[in-house]
């Protein structure tokens, strides 16, 4: 990660926070949100109770090539909601191929909806906002991560970084807070931001 991600990154962490809150009161129908189906794991646990069983004891004929197309298209097999549905291709090389993806992906959502998820848009709304939570979600604890270890060794960078990404604290405020000036402040900060950046690569 460069220098400008990191420091990007740190800086857009309230709206990060916002948007998650947002994210997590996305109803996908039936008394659902994004954050349940999130945290619930539906497929993963479904993936996970057929996998003991070989699957022509499960699939019909038409499956199996379903799940033949799958596995010739998905380059991985992650865990997760997220990663499970998004791993499956929108399209094939051929016509064929593309309209079995297609069928593949609606018999997903089935297995979802049969778990009392009605979805209230297409699969790849919920799929995008999913997705678009997994990842704030997991750069917001990445940078707590790192915030929390700067605090271990350099607790006055930490607290400096703390006033000015997370409460919003202009350099004037965050010199009154700390007691010190603002030029103070200005170089600790940008000894902050270096450490800050390290710690993120």
């Amino acid at each position: 990660m460069s220098e400008q991600q990191a420091i990007e990154q740190l800086s857009s962490y309230r709206q990060m926070q916002a948007r998650i809150k947002v994210l997590s009161t996305y109803s996908v129908g039936a008394g659902i949100t994004v954050s349940r189906l999130n945290q619930e794991d539906q497929l993963q646990d479904l993936h996970r109770r057929l996998r003991g069983l070989p699957s022509y004891m499960y699939l019909s004929t038409r499956e199996l090539r379903l799940e033949q197309v799958a596995n010739a298209y998905m380059t991985r097999h992650p865990a997760g909601v997220k990663s499970q549905l998004a791993a499956v291709p929108t399209h094939g090389v051929d016509d064929e191929d593309s309209s079995l993806l297609q069928e593949l992906r609606a018999k997903i959502a089935k297995v979802v909806a049969a778990r009392g998820y009605d979805i209230r848009d297409d699969l790849d709304a919920v799929l995008d906002r999913l997705v678009e939570l997994q990842e704030l979600q997991d750069t917001v604890s990445r940078i707590d991560t790192v915030l929390a270890a700067l605090e271990q060794y350099k607790p006055d960078y930490a607290r400096l970084l703390q006033l000015k990404y997370m409460d919003g604290l202009t350099q004037e405020q965050a010199a009154e807070s700390l007691n010190i000036n603002e030029r103070t402040v200005r170089r600790r900060r940008n000894e902050a931001e270096k450490e800050f950046v390290r710690l993120m690569s």
